[in-house]
């Protein structure tokens, strides 16, 4: 297992769209680094490199520090999974905004590629298992799967203070945000481990993956704790990406809201995008997030 950190210079060259050896030969979008090349900014950006235990996978977590001084109870930190993607939709404008306020730091966690999204990593990183499967693999890919607790240990044990170790940081003001299997990551993490963050932000979660159980487990991990749930979703997406869609496509999220409203502790939110696709709400959702901070 590896850390490393990089200078700007260096991790601008990693990220350009050439060739790579972790890029696969696909027709994927390149990420945007038009950001990282800002002078106008009031953040700066550095990077970490580090290796999943296992050396399957490989990260890079873009750091966002606000030029102001951090608060004396540490930077609230938003880490955004998805990272590639996440630095993309990240405005110029936004961040110079949040920069003129309590600004938070940001957690960028993408994958060692010049692609926008990583798809083979995060399927296996954004998944839970499921225990009735003889093979853990994706229905639409057939790519590996179920990984969700590695990744989240990972982000504990190893992420967490290497970015701590960078910067102070608040342990009790975090906030997660993923888009789709990042969305369905986000709510196993609730589900799971609630006292991990301070808020839970699901946007297009893909609920068709696997039944989200509210049990009697969750309730009780749940006491003492007092997270808030955002969930969002794009009025022009479909329930169901392998068909057509039974009812209301916006039924399963319903439901999952219903089904945690009134729980003691837990707050929840749900917002539309009214008229975006599923990938629309990729960029909307975290410029939400990040607005209502």
């Amino acid at each position: 297992m590896r850390t490393m950190i990089l200078p700007l210079a260096l991790l601008l060259a990693l990220a350009l769209p050439v060739q790579a050896a972790q890029a696969r030969p696909a027709p994927d979008q390149p990420m945007d680094t038009s950001l990282l090349q800002r002078k106008d900014l009031k953040y700066s950006f550095s990077s970490l490199l580090l290796d999943s235990a296992d050396g399957q996978r490989h990260y890079q977590l873009w750091i966002g520090r606000p030029a102001s001084a951090p608060p004396k109870d540490g930077y609230p930190v938003v880490w955004m999974l998805d990272g590639n993607a996440a630095m993309g939709a990240l405005h110029p404008q936004l961040l110079n905004t949040l920069a003129d306020g309590k600004a938070p730091l940001l957690v960028a966690i993408g994958y060692q590629t010049p692609l926008r999204i990583e798809r083979n990593a995060r399927t296996y990183d954004y998944t839970p298992s499921r225990p009735s499967a003889a093979r853990q693999t994706d229905p639409l890919t057939e790519q590996p799967s179920g990984g969700a607790d590695v990744f989240l240990d990972l982000l504990r044990e190893r992420m967490r203070p290497a970015i701590a170790a960078q910067a102070p940081i608040n342990l009790h003001q975090q906030t997660l945000w993923g888009h789709s299997y990042g969305g369905l990551l986000v709510l196993h993490a609730l589900l799971n481990r609630p006292g991990e963050f301070a808020h839970y932000a699901a946007a297009s979660p893909s609920l068709w993956w696997t039944d989200v159980n509210i049990d009697a487990g969750f309730k009780q991990r749940l006491k003492g704790h007092q997270p808030h749930l955002l969930l969002m979703r794009g009025t022009a997406e479909p329930g169901n990406p392998r068909g057509p869609s039974v009812g209301q496509p916006d039924q399963r999220m319903q439901t999952l809201k219903s089904q945690l409203n009134g729980l003691p502790g837990l707050t929840v939110d749900y917002h539309t995008f009214d008229g975006m696709s599923h990938g629309e709400t990729l960029p909307a959702s975290l410029r939400y997030v990040l607005q209502a901070l």
